[in-house]
């Protein structure tokens, strides 16, 4: 993956359009799951969301996806498998979130 840094991220809305701030997924045990879509951005390697438990508390872990074209043109989500690609993206969220540092 190529270096990402937060001056090559373009914010995006297509999840937020497609299906709003809350979208319901089915996690790995077949359970529908509520998550709260706290952000979604776009890079040179592709376009990403970021997830959070609907019940969860505003510090809990969040769940970041890579999102796809569906076959019927819908966005998609689906998990990124590749290590460094999704340490890559978690670094840069927290790069575009956490308050800046000298």
């Amino acid at each position: 993956m190529s270096d990402l840094s937060a001056s090559n991220v373009k914010l995006s809305s297509k999840l937020l359009e497609a299906y709003g701030v809350l979208i319901e997924l089915t996690d790995e045990s077949g359970e529908n799951v509520v998550y709260r879509l706290i952000s979604e951005f776009e890079t040179e390697s592709g376009a990403y969301a970021v997830l959070q438990k609907d019940t969860a508390l505003p510090d809990t872990e969040v769940e970041i996806l890579k999102i796809v074209d569906g076959a019927d043109g819908h966005p998609e989500l689906i998990t990124i498998d590749d290590d460094d690609e999704w340490e890559d993206v978690a670094e840069l969220y927290d790069e575009l979130t956490l308050p800046f540092e000298d």
